[in-house]
Protein backbone atom coordinates (compact mmCIF):
# COMPACT_ATOMS: atom_id res chain seq x y z
CA UNK A 1 0.00 0.00 0.00
CA UNK A 2 1.16 3.51 -0.84
CA UNK A 3 0.90 5.92 2.47
CA UNK A 4 -0.67 9.07 1.62
CA UNK A 5 -0.80 11.62 4.11
CA UNK A 6 -3.47 14.25 4.69
CA UNK A 7 -2.92 17.29 7.35
CA UNK A 8 -6.44 18.90 7.60
CA UNK A 9 -9.64 20.27 9.77
CA UNK A 10 -11.59 17.58 10.76
CA UNK A 11 -15.59 17.22 9.72
CA UNK A 12 -17.65 15.23 11.02
CA UNK A 13 -20.48 15.47 8.50
CA UNK A 14 -17.92 13.75 6.48
CA UNK A 15 -18.61 15.95 3.73
CA UNK A 16 -15.40 17.64 3.71
CA UNK A 17 -11.34 17.38 5.68
CA UNK A 18 -9.74 14.19 6.62
CA UNK A 19 -12.79 12.04 6.81
CA UNK A 20 -13.38 12.59 3.01
CA UNK A 21 -9.87 13.02 2.32
CA UNK A 22 -9.43 9.65 3.57
CA UNK A 23 -12.49 7.98 1.36
CA UNK A 24 -10.90 9.83 -1.39
CA UNK A 25 -7.31 8.38 -0.73
CA UNK A 26 -8.54 4.80 -0.35
CA UNK A 27 -11.12 5.00 -3.23
CA UNK A 28 -7.80 5.78 -5.50
CA UNK A 29 -5.73 2.81 -4.33
CA UNK A 30 -3.55 5.01 -1.81
CA UNK A 31 -3.22 3.84 2.13
CA UNK A 32 -4.68 7.45 3.79
CA UNK A 33 -2.65 8.67 6.85
CA UNK A 34 -4.05 11.82 8.61
CA UNK A 35 -3.20 14.37 10.99
CA UNK A 36 -5.96 16.22 12.26
CA UNK A 37 -5.25 20.28 12.44
CA UNK A 38 -8.63 20.91 13.78
CA UNK A 39 -12.28 19.63 14.69
CA UNK A 40 -15.17 21.21 13.21
CA UNK A 41 -18.65 19.96 14.72
CA UNK A 42 -21.47 20.61 12.26
CA UNK A 43 -25.74 20.17 12.31
CA UNK A 44 -26.63 19.72 8.65
CA UNK A 45 -24.59 23.21 6.84
CA UNK A 46 -24.52 24.73 10.47
CA UNK A 47 -21.67 24.52 12.10
CA UNK A 48 -21.75 24.58 15.98
CA UNK A 49 -18.10 24.94 16.86
CA UNK A 50 -14.59 24.57 15.57
CA UNK A 51 -11.93 23.17 18.33
CA UNK A 52 -8.12 23.84 17.02
CA UNK A 53 -5.96 21.40 18.08
CA UNK A 54 -2.78 22.69 19.84
CA UNK A 55 1.14 23.18 17.45
CA UNK A 56 2.35 20.62 19.61
CA UNK A 57 -0.45 18.09 19.39
CA UNK A 58 -0.21 18.49 15.92
CA UNK A 59 3.46 18.11 15.59
CA UNK A 60 3.34 14.92 16.82
CA UNK A 61 0.21 13.64 14.74
CA UNK A 62 2.46 14.56 11.43
CA UNK A 63 6.15 13.44 13.27
CA UNK A 64 4.77 10.03 14.09
CA UNK A 65 3.47 9.90 10.47
CA UNK A 66 6.44 11.23 8.54
CA UNK A 67 8.75 9.11 10.63
CA UNK A 68 6.74 5.75 10.89
CA UNK A 69 5.40 5.67 7.05
CA UNK A 70 7.20 7.74 4.96
CA UNK A 71 4.11 9.05 3.19
CA UNK A 72 4.69 9.35 -0.74
CA UNK A 73 2.55 12.49 -0.97
CA UNK A 74 1.24 14.85 1.63
CA UNK A 75 -1.48 16.80 1.13
CA UNK A 76 -1.72 20.20 3.46
CA UNK A 77 -5.11 21.67 3.94
CA UNK A 78 -6.76 23.64 6.21
CA UNK A 79 -4.17 25.59 9.05
CA UNK A 80 -5.57 27.67 11.40
CA UNK A 81 -2.64 30.02 13.02
CA UNK A 82 0.97 31.24 12.03
CA UNK A 83 2.89 28.90 14.37
CA UNK A 84 1.59 26.04 13.44
CA UNK A 85 1.89 27.13 9.06
CA UNK A 86 5.83 27.39 10.11
CA UNK A 87 5.93 23.93 12.28
CA UNK A 88 4.18 22.51 9.39
CA UNK A 89 6.46 23.58 6.67
CA UNK A 90 9.47 22.03 9.54
CA UNK A 91 7.81 18.68 9.81
CA UNK A 92 7.08 17.93 6.29
CA UNK A 93 10.59 19.67 4.43
CA UNK A 94 11.88 16.93 2.46
CA UNK A 95 8.94 14.93 1.63
CA UNK A 96 7.82 13.88 -1.81
CA UNK A 97 5.03 15.65 -3.75
CA UNK A 98 3.81 18.47 -1.34
CA UNK A 99 0.25 19.23 -2.58
CA UNK A 100 -0.59 22.31 -0.96
CA UNK A 101 -4.75 23.39 -1.08
CA UNK A 102 -4.71 25.82 1.57
CA UNK A 103 -8.29 26.64 3.47
CA UNK A 104 -8.50 30.33 2.65
CA UNK A 105 -11.67 30.73 1.95
CA UNK A 106 -14.74 28.82 2.38
CA UNK A 107 -16.87 27.71 -0.91
CA UNK A 108 -19.39 30.46 0.20
CA UNK A 109 -16.24 33.33 -0.18
CA UNK A 110 -16.26 33.38 3.40
CA UNK A 111 -12.78 33.90 5.44
CA UNK A 112 -11.59 30.74 7.44
CA UNK A 113 -8.37 32.32 8.24
CA UNK A 114 -6.56 35.67 9.60
CA UNK A 115 -4.06 37.86 7.80
CA UNK A 116 -1.34 36.54 9.87
CA UNK A 117 -1.97 33.06 8.62
CA UNK A 118 -2.24 34.12 4.92
CA UNK A 119 1.26 35.86 5.59
CA UNK A 120 2.85 32.72 6.63
CA UNK A 121 1.21 30.18 4.06
CA UNK A 122 3.00 32.85 1.36
CA UNK A 123 6.55 32.48 3.58
CA UNK A 124 6.47 28.91 4.34
CA UNK A 125 4.32 26.87 2.44
CA UNK A 126 4.00 27.95 -1.20
CA UNK A 127 7.78 27.76 -1.56
CA UNK A 128 8.25 23.87 -0.52
CA UNK A 129 4.70 23.13 -2.98
CA UNK A 130 5.16 20.98 -5.45
CA UNK A 131 1.68 22.17 -6.54
CA UNK A 132 -0.31 25.23 -5.14
CA UNK A 133 -4.32 24.47 -5.54
CA UNK A 134 -6.16 27.27 -5.01
CA UNK A 135 -9.63 28.91 -5.99
CA UNK A 136 -9.56 32.45 -8.09
CA UNK A 137 -11.10 34.55 -5.00
CA UNK A 138 -8.43 32.69 -2.82
CA UNK A 139 -5.66 34.11 -5.40
CA UNK A 140 -7.30 37.15 -5.38
CA UNK A 141 -6.89 37.59 -1.64
CA UNK A 142 -3.59 36.93 -1.51
CA UNK A 143 -2.11 39.00 -4.83
CA UNK A 144 -4.62 41.51 -4.16
CA UNK A 145 -6.10 42.08 -7.92
CA UNK A 146 -8.86 40.46 -10.05
CA UNK A 147 -9.06 37.98 -11.74
CA UNK A 148 -11.21 38.03 -14.55
CA UNK A 149 -9.30 36.70 -17.64
CA UNK A 150 -7.53 33.52 -18.67
CA UNK A 151 -4.69 36.07 -19.22
CA UNK A 152 -5.02 37.23 -15.62
CA UNK A 153 -5.17 33.36 -14.14
CA UNK A 154 -1.94 32.92 -15.90
CA UNK A 155 -0.25 35.99 -14.85
CA UNK A 156 -1.00 35.45 -11.51
CA UNK A 157 0.15 31.39 -11.40
CA UNK A 158 3.19 32.84 -13.20
CA UNK A 159 3.27 35.08 -9.68
CA UNK A 160 2.95 32.23 -7.31
CA UNK A 161 5.73 30.01 -9.08
CA UNK A 162 7.95 32.94 -8.59
CA UNK A 163 6.86 32.76 -4.99
CA UNK A 164 8.28 29.26 -4.81
CA UNK A 165 5.38 27.18 -6.10
CA UNK A 166 6.48 24.22 -8.73
CA UNK A 167 3.25 24.20 -10.36
CA UNK A 168 -0.45 26.15 -9.90
CA UNK A 169 -3.43 24.78 -10.35
CA UNK A 170 -6.40 28.09 -10.31
CA UNK A 171 -9.78 26.61 -10.13
CA UNK A 172 -13.15 28.02 -10.36
CA UNK A 173 -11.99 31.01 -12.61
CA UNK A 174 -15.84 32.51 -14.09
CA UNK A 175 -14.36 33.68 -17.08
CA UNK A 176 -17.45 33.02 -19.13
CA UNK A 177 -21.06 33.27 -17.99
CA UNK A 178 -22.33 29.60 -17.59
CA UNK A 179 -18.97 27.78 -17.05
CA UNK A 180 -15.68 27.15 -14.71
CA UNK A 181 -12.17 27.60 -15.58
CA UNK A 182 -9.44 26.13 -14.14
CA UNK A 183 -5.72 26.03 -15.41
CA UNK A 184 -2.89 24.09 -14.78
CA UNK A 185 0.54 25.88 -14.89
CA UNK A 186 3.68 24.64 -15.05
CA UNK A 187 7.12 26.24 -15.78
CA UNK A 188 9.42 23.12 -15.82
CA UNK A 189 7.03 20.81 -18.45
CA UNK A 190 8.37 21.03 -21.51
CA UNK A 191 7.33 23.45 -24.70
CA UNK A 192 3.93 23.11 -25.21
CA UNK A 193 2.83 21.19 -22.09
CA UNK A 194 3.52 24.15 -19.76
CA UNK A 195 0.04 25.93 -19.59
CA UNK A 196 -3.40 23.99 -19.83
CA UNK A 197 -6.77 24.83 -19.35
CA UNK A 198 -9.96 23.07 -18.26
CA UNK A 199 -13.41 23.95 -18.76
CA UNK A 200 -16.33 22.62 -17.03
CA UNK A 201 -20.21 23.73 -18.01
CA UNK A 202 -21.23 22.10 -14.47
CA UNK A 203 -20.76 24.65 -12.39
CA UNK A 204 -22.49 23.93 -9.35
CA UNK A 205 -20.88 20.58 -8.79
CA UNK A 206 -17.35 22.03 -9.10
CA UNK A 207 -18.54 24.31 -6.50
CA UNK A 208 -20.06 21.87 -3.73
CA UNK A 209 -18.68 21.97 -0.59
CA UNK A 210 -15.32 19.52 -0.19
CA UNK A 211 -14.80 19.12 -4.05
CA UNK A 212 -11.14 21.09 -3.40
CA UNK A 213 -10.19 19.06 -0.78
CA UNK A 214 -11.42 15.87 -2.54
CA UNK A 215 -9.30 17.09 -5.41
CA UNK A 216 -5.91 18.09 -3.98
CA UNK A 217 -6.25 14.26 -2.16
CA UNK A 218 -7.05 12.60 -5.16
CA UNK A 219 -4.02 14.47 -6.83
CA UNK A 220 -1.54 14.04 -4.10
CA UNK A 221 -2.69 9.84 -4.20
CA UNK A 222 -1.93 9.57 -7.84
CA UNK A 223 1.20 11.51 -7.46
CA UNK A 224 2.12 9.49 -5.04
CA UNK A 225 1.50 6.45 -6.92
CA UNK A 226 4.02 7.84 -9.33
CA UNK A 227 1.36 9.93 -11.83
CA UNK A 228 3.12 12.80 -13.34
CA UNK A 229 1.73 16.07 -12.21
CA UNK A 230 -0.60 16.75 -15.52
CA UNK A 231 -1.95 12.60 -15.30
CA UNK A 232 -2.11 13.03 -11.89
CA UNK A 233 -4.73 16.05 -12.50
CA UNK A 234 -6.49 14.54 -15.58
CA UNK A 235 -6.78 11.22 -13.16
CA UNK A 236 -8.03 12.91 -10.33
CA UNK A 237 -10.62 15.28 -12.22
CA UNK A 238 -12.08 12.04 -13.80
CA UNK A 239 -12.66 10.33 -10.41
CA UNK A 240 -14.24 13.30 -8.80
CA UNK A 241 -16.51 13.95 -11.87
CA UNK A 242 -17.93 10.70 -11.52
CA UNK A 243 -17.92 10.37 -8.20
CA UNK A 244 -18.74 13.96 -6.89
CA UNK A 245 -19.99 16.76 -9.34
CA UNK A 246 -21.57 14.52 -11.88
CA UNK A 247 -23.60 13.20 -8.24
CA UNK A 248 -25.46 16.79 -7.82
CA UNK A 249 -29.02 17.31 -9.76
CA UNK A 250 -27.43 18.75 -12.72
CA UNK A 251 -24.58 16.44 -13.00
CA UNK A 252 -27.38 13.33 -13.27
CA UNK A 253 -29.38 15.06 -16.10
CA UNK A 254 -26.70 14.67 -18.34
CA UNK A 255 -25.24 11.52 -19.56
CA UNK A 256 -21.61 11.60 -18.31
CA UNK A 257 -20.03 10.11 -21.97
CA UNK A 258 -21.60 13.30 -23.56
CA UNK A 259 -20.48 15.82 -20.15
CA UNK A 260 -17.10 14.67 -20.15
CA UNK A 261 -17.04 15.51 -24.14
CA UNK A 262 -18.26 18.47 -23.72
CA UNK A 263 -16.28 19.47 -21.30
CA UNK A 264 -12.98 18.03 -23.50
CA UNK A 265 -14.40 20.36 -26.27
CA UNK A 266 -14.34 23.38 -23.92
CA UNK A 267 -10.68 21.96 -22.57
CA UNK A 268 -9.96 22.31 -26.00
CA UNK A 269 -11.64 25.91 -26.96
CA UNK A 270 -9.94 27.93 -23.91
CA UNK A 271 -6.28 26.20 -25.24
CA UNK A 272 -6.97 26.82 -28.99
CA UNK A 273 -9.55 29.44 -29.62
CA UNK A 274 -7.14 32.16 -30.67
CA UNK A 275 -6.14 30.41 -33.69
CA UNK A 276 -8.92 27.38 -34.32
CA UNK A 277 -12.47 28.82 -35.40
CA UNK A 278 -13.72 25.93 -37.08
CA UNK A 279 -14.94 22.97 -35.75
CA UNK A 280 -14.04 20.14 -37.86
CA UNK A 281 -10.80 21.43 -35.79
CA UNK A 282 -12.60 20.74 -32.39
CA UNK A 283 -14.16 17.48 -33.49
CA UNK A 284 -10.44 16.19 -35.43
CA UNK A 285 -9.15 16.44 -31.55
CA UNK A 286 -11.98 15.07 -29.78
CA UNK A 287 -11.86 11.77 -32.52
CA UNK A 288 -15.67 12.55 -33.00
CA UNK A 289 -17.24 13.81 -36.44
CA UNK A 290 -18.87 17.50 -36.55
CA UNK A 291 -22.28 16.57 -36.44
CA UNK A 292 -21.83 14.19 -33.08
CA UNK A 293 -19.84 17.09 -31.38
CA UNK A 294 -23.52 19.86 -32.81
CA UNK A 295 -25.44 16.78 -31.32
CA UNK A 296 -23.52 16.96 -28.10
CA UNK A 297 -23.84 20.62 -27.48
CA UNK A 298 -27.18 20.97 -28.71
CA UNK A 299 -28.22 18.38 -25.96
CA UNK A 300 -26.43 20.48 -23.40
CA UNK A 301 -26.78 23.92 -24.06
CA UNK A 302 -29.25 24.24 -27.06
CA UNK A 303 -26.22 25.69 -29.31
CA UNK A 304 -24.00 24.61 -32.18
CA UNK A 305 -20.44 24.36 -31.67
CA UNK A 306 -20.24 27.20 -34.10
CA UNK A 307 -22.41 29.64 -31.98
CA UNK A 308 -19.95 28.34 -28.54
CA UNK A 309 -16.56 29.22 -30.43
CA UNK A 310 -18.26 32.75 -32.05
CA UNK A 311 -19.55 33.60 -27.83
CA UNK A 312 -16.14 32.53 -26.43
CA UNK A 313 -14.20 34.48 -29.49
CA UNK A 314 -16.47 37.53 -28.65
CA UNK A 315 -15.81 37.50 -25.05
CA UNK A 316 -12.27 37.22 -25.60
CA UNK A 317 -12.66 40.39 -27.81
CA UNK A 318 -14.85 42.41 -25.51
CA UNK A 319 -12.30 42.12 -22.77
CA UNK A 320 -9.27 43.19 -24.92
CA UNK A 321 -11.59 45.92 -26.32
CA UNK A 322 -12.25 47.31 -23.17
CA UNK A 323 -9.37 46.18 -21.07
CA UNK A 324 -6.61 46.80 -22.95
CA UNK A 325 -5.29 49.83 -25.40
CA UNK A 326 -4.29 47.30 -28.13
CA UNK A 327 -5.27 48.35 -31.51
CA UNK A 328 -8.16 46.36 -33.45
CA UNK A 329 -5.82 45.51 -35.97
CA UNK A 330 -3.75 44.02 -33.06
CA UNK A 331 -6.63 42.45 -31.52
CA UNK A 332 -7.74 40.98 -34.74
CA UNK A 333 -4.16 39.38 -34.80
CA UNK A 334 -4.54 38.12 -31.28
CA UNK A 335 -7.58 36.54 -31.88
CA UNK A 336 -6.57 34.07 -35.50
CA UNK A 337 -8.33 36.98 -37.77
CA UNK A 338 -6.01 37.61 -40.69
CA UNK A 339 -7.72 40.94 -41.31
CA UNK A 340 -9.21 43.87 -39.72
CA UNK A 341 -12.10 43.88 -42.10
CA UNK A 342 -12.83 40.10 -41.01
CA UNK A 343 -12.92 40.59 -36.88
CA UNK A 344 -14.82 43.84 -37.65
CA UNK A 345 -17.19 41.96 -39.75
CA UNK A 346 -17.49 38.88 -37.56
CA UNK A 347 -17.54 40.96 -34.26
CA UNK A 348 -20.68 43.32 -35.63
CA UNK A 349 -22.49 39.81 -37.07
CA UNK A 350 -22.43 38.43 -33.35
CA UNK A 351 -22.66 41.52 -31.56
CA UNK A 352 -24.77 44.00 -33.58
CA UNK A 353 -22.12 47.15 -33.19
CA UNK A 354 -18.50 47.67 -34.46
CA UNK A 355 -15.68 47.17 -32.23
CA UNK A 356 -15.09 50.97 -31.90
CA UNK A 357 -18.62 51.52 -31.31
CA UNK A 358 -18.29 49.21 -28.57
CA UNK A 359 -15.57 50.76 -27.11
CA UNK A 360 -17.30 54.06 -26.90
CA UNK A 361 -20.51 51.83 -25.06
CA UNK A 362 -21.52 51.53 -21.77
CA UNK A 363 -20.65 47.80 -21.66
CA UNK A 364 -16.93 48.98 -22.00
CA UNK A 365 -17.44 51.23 -19.05
CA UNK A 366 -19.08 48.20 -17.20
CA UNK A 367 -16.27 45.58 -18.08
CA UNK A 368 -13.66 48.22 -16.88
CA UNK A 369 -15.13 48.93 -13.83
CA UNK A 370 -15.35 45.32 -12.98
CA UNK A 371 -11.92 44.40 -13.63
CA UNK A 372 -10.63 47.32 -11.00
CA UNK A 373 -13.10 45.66 -8.06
Amino acid sequence: MTPILTITGSDNSGWSGHQLDARTITEMGGYALTSTTCIVIKSGDEVLHIAELSTELLQMQIHSMVSGFRPRAIKVGWLRNAETVRMVRNEILGCPHIILSPGILSSRGDSLVNANVVEAIKEYLIPEADLLMLRCNEAELLLGRCISTDEDMLRSAHEFTEMGAKAVLLRGGKVFEGRLTALLYHPSAPDGEKVHFFSSHNVNGWQQHGVGGALSAAIATRMGLGDELQVAIENAHQYIHSRIVYSTAEGRHHCARPAELYDAFLNLLSAHYRKAHDVTFYAGKLSIGPRYLSHITDNMTGKSPKQLIAEYILEAAKRELAGTKSSIKEIACQLGFSSVSGFCKFFRQYSGITPTEFRLSDETLSISEKSLL
